[in-house]
C-alpha cells in the first residue's frame, strides 16, 4: 500500500511561488520508479482538475493553464514528486493532490490513479 504525503502549501501573493512535495511511503525504490505521479487540484464547489503528471519514463504533461509557469519533477531516489509553482494567479488557489499510478504513459483522469495523499492547501492573494 502506497501512503502520500504532500507538503509546501500556503497563503502567497499573485506572482509568487511555492513548491509543493509529494513523499511516498510503503514502497521500495524500484516499484516508486515506476509509478506514474501527478498533481490535481480542487477549488471549493468544483470538481477534481488535474494539473500535470509525470511518467516513470520522464516525460511529463501540463494542463494548459499552468503550463510555462509549473514544473513537476521526481526524485526517485527519495521517493518523492514535486510541484514548483511560479508566477501564482488567484486562480490557482485550491487544494492540491498528490496522485500515483501504475500503467504506461501519462495519466490525466483522477480514476486512472491508486492512490492519493490527503492534500495541502494553496490560496493566492490578489
Amino acid at each position: 500500500q502506497v501512503q502520500l504525503v504532500e507538503s509546501g502549501g500556503g497563503l502567497v501573493q499573485a506572482g509568487g511561488s511555492l513548491r509543493l512535495s509529494c513523499a511516498a511511503s510503503g514502497t521500495t525504490f524500484s516499484e516508486y520508479d515506476r509509478l506514474i505521479m501527478g498533481w490535481f487540484r480542487q477549488a471549493p464547489g468544483k470538481e477534481r482538475e488535474f494539473v500535470a503528471t509525470i511518467g516513470w519514463s520522464g516525460s511529463i504533461y501540463y494542463i494548459d493553464s499552468v503550463k510555462g509557469r509549473f514544473t513537476i519533477s521526481r526524485d526517485n531516489a527519495k521517493n518523492t514528486v514535486y510541484l514548483q509553482m511560479n508566477s501564482l494567479k488567484p486562480e490557482d488557489t485550491a487544494v492540491y493532490f498528490c496522485a500515483a499510478g501504475r500503467g504506461f504513459g501519462l495519466l490525466t483522469t483522477p480514476e486512472k490513479y491508486d492512490y492519493w495523499g490527503q492534500g495541502t492547501q494553496v490560496t493566492v492573494s490578489s
